[in-house]
């Protein structure tokens, strides 16, 4: 799964690496976004124009009688997420981009759970795959634009950590990814790969991390140094 990750990069390389302006948005750079939080997101109009947006992390179904619903549906699984009744109609009309710079797995140590992070090698930011709802609250007619990041199998150089890792779209993925004229399943469904282990690094992380509040450029910093 992914249930934590960092988002830093200069508003400068966000939009040279997704190809879409911030206009007035600034936002701050963020090393820890746990889920039920707001996250920068890319989404594409009919026409296929690109846009950041703000997105709560949590995907609630149009459906969904109560927002808690999100609170199970942070991760989509690669292999059933054109079925499962809570992602099939996003994942055929409502496809996201979420960039990340690097995210945090746990491994099970004698000691307690040792967090990693990883990023790529080029330090350039990651896209995760993700899909996005508008959920009305019937009590108070707020809408709630939510996302969900899609998994799939670890790669090997993640595998020692946890057997699930993002989805990370190449850039020529991502743009089929967004694609507005793309509704069939199976050209979707061929993007949902593991990410090339060899452009990725992995290195142990303070256990501070642990705590969501905690949000600070040190926690990126590997451990030791």
């Amino acid at each position: 799964m992914c249930g934590r990750f960092a988002q830093y990069s200069s508003g400068e390389v966000l939009e040279a690496s997704f190809g879409a302006s911030l206009g007035a948005q600034t936002p701050a750079p963020r090393y820890n976004i746990a889920p039920g939080s707001a996250l920068l997101a890319v989404r594409a109009d009919p026409l296929g124009a690109r846009s950041f947006t703000m997105l709560h992390w949590g995907l609630i179904p149009s459906w969904a009688k109560e927002r808690k619903f999100g609170t199970r549906t942070i991760n989509a699984r690669a292999e059933t997420v054109a079925e499962k009744p809570a992602f099939r109609a996003a994942f055929r009309r409502r496809r996201c981009l979420i960039p990340a710079d690097g995210f945090y797995e746990w491994q099970a140590t004698p000691t307690g759970k040792q967090p990693y992070f990883i990023t790529r090698r080029d330090r350039l930011p990651m896209a995760f795959a993700g899909l996005w709802e508008v959920w009305t609250d019937s009590a108070t007619g707020q809408e709630i634009a939510s996302t969900t990041i899609l998994v799939t199998a670890a790669n090997a150089l993640t595998r020692p950590i946890h057997d699930r890792m993002p989805v990370i779209l190449s850039s020529a993925d991502a743009g089929a990814w967004l694609d507005p004229t793309q509704a069939q399943p199976a050209p979707l469904i061929a993007l949902l790969k593991a990410f090339d282990a060899d452009s990725m690094q992995v290195y142990p992380v303070s256990r501070r991390v642990n705590v969501p509040t905690q949000d600070d450029a040190t926690l990126i910093e590997p451990l030791g140094e």
